[in-house]
């Protein structure tokens, strides 16, 4: 069986850090059936300065024998309200997934699989690399995957609701983002997911929270 990673970069949300500071997220969602993978489906959300992290983690630990794909440049003018830069650096972010998940050399790196399939931030992605956490690359994934949304038709958006969920003493307490709201619909009409996901995703879901109870 021929084995594929799809990968898709969607769904902008700004994000309010306080009254006076917000950022944009994007949700990255993963459908493959990769023996690479510790899960065939995911959905997490990342920021830009994230994906600048993840960029300089690979490049370190490929001790320079790659050349990684350019992310979008940083744009001192850009604008969270104008829907056209922010699609831009959506699309410009799945391009640049889209080239690192092919390459197996990039595939072997645990930080790489930690931020497109859990909910660390950076830090603790670091920590969980380095053995410094009591759980493992697998176990982070798996638990954080209690968390998974389906992925988000627009059937799927409306009415849905995530509860607050704790999985372990030192990883992230998950909290819904009732302040967050979407930068534009479009992006959603263009990454429809295969229907064929929706089954399979049924006993994924099944599978990871069996697996994060015990």
């Amino acid at each position: 069986m021929k084995q594929i990673v799809s990968v898709w970069v969607r769904d902008p949300r700004i994000q309010k850090n306080d009254f006076w500071h917000a950022h944009i997220d994007y949700e990255i969602c993963i459908y493959t059936n990769s023996v690479c993978f510790t899960k065939k489906i995911s959905c997490v959300r990342r920021r830009y300065r994230e994906f600048v992290w993840l960029r300089e983690k690979l490049q370190a630990n490929s001790l320079l024998m790659v050349q990684l794909p350019e992310l979008p440049p940083k744009n001192p003018f850009f604008s969270m309200n104008n829907a056209q830069q922010v699609t831009e650096r959506m699309q410009g972010l799945q391009k640049f997934l889209e080239v690192i998940l092919q390459n197996n050399l990039f595939l072997s790196d645990s930080c790489l699989h930690l931020f497109v399939q859990s909910e660390l931030d950076t830090s603790q992605i670091e920590a969980c690399v380095s053995g410094k956490t009591h759980y493992s690359v697998s176990q982070a994934v798996l638990r954080c995957g209690c968390n998974l949304r389906r992925f988000p038709s627009q059937e799927d958006v409306v009415g849905t609701s995530r509860k607050d969920e704790y999985f372990d003493s030192d990883c992230v307490f998950v909290d819904p983002k009732p302040s967050s709201k979407a930068v534009t619909d479009s992006s959603s009409e263009n990454t429809a997911l295969p229907d064929k996901t929706k089954a399979i995703l049924n006993q994924e879901e099944e599978t990871i929270c069996m697996s994060a109870s015990k």
